[in-house]
């Protein structure tokens, strides 16, 4: 069987969180944070941003395709912008799921966030993790007030599913497999949600409640997880309008994370999936030029 892999509200139960949900957007700057609703990519969209402060504390972020291919150029990119910043303080996405022995490994394993923890290892600086904590995420579904606790927990289940079969290429065996042992990790870490699918058994009930097709959990597609689209229209029913609030939530949190580091006088490197940095770079420019 492969490797199995934590699921994000499992690993990041001990990251420290910078917003919560009676903690959202109040600054100025905060309120350029862009939301994903209606938002569209043009010729001119920028997937990077960097910013130089006086005092030598600056930022470098990158937008990039989620990859686990060596090959892929944009893995050169962060190394040349790592190069040419000395950062003081790497920030990646997703939970720590460590690195491997080499540069090469580390990519294959676990991609560009793995390739971000590999630099700053070898470079003896310090790496954070861009996500808030599972429970901030969780409370923060459950105080919008549009999402009941199982479509919640239904949508956490489900994405990683997605992850783990499209990007790991685990197949059904070791999905079921994989996932009958997260489930009971993350119901004592968020009792919110511990009393719906309590199990895996109960999660095929829960899935065929709001979808006939696919058949199964372990089959939903990855466009029901796409902020930018609606569940109407991809047939995801509520999930990726869980995933847009989510990830709005997230960026906020991201933001500022990363503008606290830059002000305290760090050098900031940090990768992301790509969408995110457009979605932060007005909020990012104004709090920090």
């Amino acid at each position: 069987m492969k490797k199995l892999f934590l699921l994000p509200i499992v690993a990041l139960l001990l990251i420290k969180p910078a917003v919560s949900a009676q903690n959202l957007p109040e600054t100025p700057c905060e309120a350029k944070l862009i939301s994903y609703l209606n938002w569209q990519e043009t010729p001119d969209t920028k997937w990077s941003l960097t910013i130089a402060g006086d005092a030598g504390n600056r930022l470098t972020y990158i937008g990039a395709q989620h990859s686990d291919n060596e090959s892929d150029p944009q893995f050169a990119t962060i190394k040349e912008a790592w190069k040419k910043q000395k950062p003081t303080i790497a920030f990646f996405e997703g939970p720590d799921r460590g690195v491997a022995a080499t540069e090469t490994e580390t990519i294959k394993q676990f991609g560009e966030s793995g390739y971000v923890r590999y630099l700053a290892k070898q470079a003896g600086i310090k790496t954070q993790s861009l996500e808030p904590s599972p429970q901030d995420e969780v409370n923060y579904l459950l105080s919008l007030k549009k999402f009941t606790p199982e479509q919640i927990k239904l949508f956490f289940i489900l994405r990683e599913t997605s992850r783990l079969r499209d990007r790991k290429g685990l197949n059904e065996e070791e999905l079921k497999a994989t996932i009958a042992q997260l489930i009971p990790k993350a119901n004592k870490l968020l009792p919110e949600l511990a009393t719906v699918i309590p199990d895996v058994n109960a999660l095929q009930t829960a899935y065929a409640k709001y979808w006939t097709t696919p058949a199964n959990w372990w089959q939903a597609p990855t466009q029901w997880f796409d902020p930018l689209k609606n569940s109407a229209d991809t047939g995801g029913k509520f999930t990726n309008d869980i995933n847009r609030h989510n990830s709005e939530f997230r960026n906020l949190y991201m933001y500022r994370l990363l503008t606290d580091a830059v002000l305290r006088g760090e050098r900031v490197f940090a990768v992301v999936g790509r969408n995110h940095v457009p979605m932060q770079a007005r909020a990012i420019r104004c709090a920090l030029e």
